[in-house]
């Protein structure tokens, strides 16, 4: 095999290279170019995303807002069991005055809406008929008087004369037969006196008992009849008045237990929001059965009424103090939330971090519930701004507005 001799440039006088050397020395050039950025770009990416990590760990993102809240203190308190249910206020009396007598009404005594004591005047029926009618009766008596004086005094005389047997006994008996005919006729003209004098008296209509008048059902000049349907006044008595409420039956046998032991049983009578107050007073007696379609029984309660708070026919709540549950751990109603799981609240823990905590509910009395167990005295329970908390939210105390 013949050796290939490298060729001499003719010029320079040295061994020249060959024409592939060049191309392959550009193409070691491009691949190590794209090598070079490939990594410099990989570098740069990587540094960057450190950097930005580096940044969010050092905080740099907002921390999460903590959420204002209104807390309250578990208390130890006296919690009332109640019985509350829908009643209406009912008269103790109601009397539609009447006039027992007819003629014409000459006068009214009373103003609308005034309080009226038993016997007060309130109206005035002419009376000159029925005085008319007296003077008649005692013209009668006075009449008959004078002949039954006269009868006794003959009786007496033929008795004399019957000892002494100038008459007859037959003569005698006939006397006294007549004298007892006038007695009869003097208390007849008795009766008729006393009518008429009644019928003065029932020309002045007066109050059958004390309370408030209505509406005047009748002007003066009107005749009036004693068969009148309206009458003319309604008088209503509303010190002390009455309340009947319902409860369940369900709730009858501890009501009818403390009534039998002697106790006394406070009710409250609250306005239809159960807002307001109105009285207080006292259970007077339980119906005598339940009414089956409702499954409730009849309560009535006796107010004093010394304001006259409570007006006839008026819707109220009744609340019925059954027993005192003493020495209980008490907070706010608002503390409680309700969850698939039951009812719970939210503790504020010395962090100010809040824990979702199961309780069981005991006894509500207005604002304030009984915490049985899950709960207690002293721990700070979150009442104000528990919609937007959940389970290891920060909080921010605030105070409750009006404290």
């Amino acid at each position: 095999m013949t050796p290939r001799w490298p060729s001499w440039d003719k010029k320079n006088d040295m061994p020249g290279p060959t024409r592939s050397t060049p191309v392959r020395k550009r193409w070691w050039i491009v691949v190590l170019v794209v090598c070079l950025l490939a990594i410099g770009a990989y570098v740069f990416l990587t540094k960057s995303g450190k950097s930005q990590s580096h940044t969010s760990k050092q905080g740099l993102d907002p921390p999460a807002p903590k959420v204002p809240v209104v807390v309250a203190e578990a208390k130890t308190g006296d919690v009332g069991v109640y019985l509350t249910g829908l009643g209406s206020v009912t008269p103790l009396n109601t009397v539609t005055v009447k006039s027992r007598v007819d003629g014409q009404l000459m006068s009214v005594r009373f103003r609308e809406g005034q309080f009226v004591t038993s016997g007060e005047l309130l109206a005035q029926i002419d009376p000159r008929p029925f005085e008319v009618q007296l003077a008649q009766a005692e013209g009668q008596m006075a009449h008959d008087q004078a002949q039954l004086k006269n009868a006794q005094l003959d009786l007496e005389r033929f008795r004399m004369l019957y000892k002494e047997g100038a008459i007859a006994k037959q003569q005698v008996d006939a006397q006294e037969a007549l004298v007892r005919q006038f007695e009869g006729s003097v208390k007849t003209d008795q009766g008729q006196i006393d009518n008429a004098k009644l019928q003065l008296i029932y020309s002045r209509i007066t109050a059958p008992i004390s309370g408030r008048v209505g509406l005047r059902l009748v002007d003066p000049g009107n005749i009036v009849h004693a068969n009148d349907a309206n009458g003319l006044v309604v008088i209503t008595q509303l010190q002390p008045i009455t309340v009947i409420f319902t409860i369940p039956e369900d709730s009858l046998p501890p009501v009818l237990s403390k009534l039998n032991a002697g106790a006394r049983l406070p009710v409250e009578a609250y306005d239809r929001e159960q807002r307001r107050r109105l009285a207080t007073g006292s259970l007077l007696t339980v119906d005598n059965q339940i009414d089956p379609s409702t499954g409730t029984v009849r309560l009535k309660a006796l107010f004093p009424n010394s304001d006259n708070a409570l007006f006839p026919n008026q819707f109220i709540n009744a609340r019925l103090l059954l027993d005192v549950k003493r020495g209980a751990t008490v907070v706010p109603t608002a503390a409680i939330q309700r969850g698939a799981r039951g009812p719970f609240v939210y503790v504020v823990k010395p962090d100010q971090m809040v824990g979702a905590r199961p309780v069981t509910v005991g006894v509500t009395n207005g604002d304030d519930v009984s915490i049985d167990t899950g709960l207690s005295v002293g721990e700070q329970v979150v009442v104000d701004g528990a919609d937007r908390l959940r389970d290891g939210s920060q909080v921010e105390l605030r105070a409750r507005s009006g404290s």
